[in-house]
């Protein structure tokens, strides 16, 4: 693939001037009632918002405070599962640095994007990729994307991280180290909200050696009838934790109490997720939260989603045995994290129509 333009990268559909999305792009009629204009959703005020929180004080000195804190992070977990995270730590210069670079690529002539294109067919997942259809309806979504690891070190593969923009690995790496103390810092808070021992949650998803972090940049250009697609279709997310950055447009879309809910863009926040992994270990006391991405035809919108991933064959993921009692047995079966990858693949090949959820 290297040198030449796929057509199916959506970028070449979004420039190519066309009026009308091919019919991979549509959504089933289904679907089409509940995909409105994502500027007017993002500015509705009344009804349910995610959950803002202030995680500083979890690692205050002071107990009330920290328990205050954590408080409010267990309760975003259990509600939502999903949650704007301020006061991270992670200084907003390094932030805009991770999306200068990601933009900046993005930015580059597809014929420059296409020698990092990943071989989807032969299992090399790595690199500039597109949407393949997964199920029998051939559905495609509106988006481009970016996809390697970045976490262990000892783990990456730098020879497929683009070399321009120059700064790309430097901030990128930084970025990553950053993310995986945050990560140990939402892990604690979670394992003492529930309970448990404080390195007792990272410990069971892999702890420093095995947890991977995997980025996935997301690009979703403008589309001529954002009304008939969707960027990404409904699903959860199989990760630990899912961190994400976005550049301010807005797209996110959360399942919630029978109704979606557009994610308001909140200055200097990472969004992040629960996801599968840690609902099966709360025994499903914390939400992994259905989602989704719109697009528009007025601004691209880019995000930065770095998946926390257990190994996929060392672990076996199960309900944790201190948070069964007889009135809530265990609501998952045990599974590696690959089985539970094809588990949610095999459902939605099953129901093409359905949404993915557990």
């Amino acid at each position: 693939m290297v040198g030449e333009i796929s057509p199916s990268r959506v970028e070449t559909l979004a420039t190519s001037g066309i009026q009308s999305i091919p019919k991979e792009y549509v959504r089933p009629k289904e679907e089409l009632t509940s995909i409105g204009n994502v500027f007017e959703e993002e500015m509705k005020d009344g009804g349910p918002q995610v959950p803002t929180i202030d995680i500083r004080d979890i690692a205050s000195d002071d107990r009330e405070v920290r328990d205050r804190a954590i408080l409010e992070l267990n309760r975003a977990a259990m509600e939502w599962g999903v949650m704007h995270l301020i006061n991270h730590g992670i200084p907003n210069e390094l932030i805009d640095r991770v999306k200068a670079v990601g933009g900046a690529f993005f930015e580059l002539p597809i014929e420059e994007k296409e020698k990092y294109a990943n071989d989807q067919a032969t299992g090399n997942v790595q690199g500039y990729g597109s949407k393949l259809a997964e199920n029998a309806s051939g559905q495609l979504e509106w988006e481009d994307y970016f996809f390697h690891l970045i976490f262990p070190e000892d783990k990456r593969d730098l020879s497929i991280w683009p070399t321009t923009p120059s700064d790309y690995i430097c901030a990128v790496s930084e970025y990553a180290k950053e993310l995986r103390a945050l990560a140990t810092k939402i892990l604690s808070a979670l394992s003492l909200a529930l309970g448990l021992e404080e390195p007792r949650l990272e410990k069971e998803v892999g702890g420093l050696e095995e947890l991977l972090l995997q980025l996935k940049i997301n690009y979703y250009p403008k589309c001529p009838q954002p009304e008939l697609a969707l960027g990404v279709e409904a699903h959860t997310d199989v990760s630990a934790l899912t961190f994400i950055l976005h550049n301010m447009v807005p797209g996110l879309q959360l399942f919630y109490e029978g109704k979606w809910v557009t994610a308001k863009c909140v200055p200097n926040s990472i969004i992040m997720h629960i996801g599968d992994t840690i609902e099966i270990l709360s025994n499903g006391k914390y939400k992994s939260i259905l989602h989704r991405g719109l697009v528009n035809k007025e601004k691209v919108r880019i995000s930065w989603a770095v998946f926390c991933e257990p190994p996929k064959e060392k672990i076996i993921l199960k309900p944790l045995t201190e948070l069964l009692t007889e009135e809530e047995p265990a609501r998952f079966p045990p599974r590696t994290f690959a089985q539970h990858i094809q588990y949610k693949l095999f459902r939605k090949t099953q129901d093409v129509q359905a949404p993915v959820s557990n």
